[in-house]
């Protein structure tokens, strides 16, 4: 298969705002490509340019005979899973989220997000 044809799969691109001591920019990855990154001014810079970091990084492993991943099917996935955590965490959890206004599991959510 060629690098144009695993372009057009379905793969998984986040991009997030960055703003440190190296500035304001922002940060794209692809989740299923370990090591593929880019970055731009802007959302759609970053997007361009990881698109560009993708081709290379699927051609740098064609050419070295090493497998591209396949986009990650999100239909295994239930969205549910069980999370053992100490008594003392479970409890701020919940107090945080009841002063928010929120239900324990949305409140965990936003904080996973983060």
């Amino acid at each position: 298969m060629k690098v144009e044809e695993y372009l057009k799969f379905p793969y998984h691109i986040v991009i997030q705002h960055i703003n440190d001591e190296s500035g304001d920019y922002y940060y794209a990855t692809v989740l299923e490509f370990d090591g593929c990154m880019s970055h731009g001014e802007t959302k759609i810079e970053a997007l361009e340019n990881i698109q560009e970091a993708m081709a290379g990084w699927i051609q740098t492993k064609l050419e070295n005979g090493f497998p591209v991943p396949s986009p990650i099917d999100e239909s295994q996935y239930s969205g549910k899973f069980v999370l053992r955590i100490p008594k003392s965490l479970h409890a701020r959890l919940a107090i945080e989220a009841e002063k928010e206004g929120v239900s324990l599991n949305q409140y965990a959510l936003y904080r996973l997000s983060m």
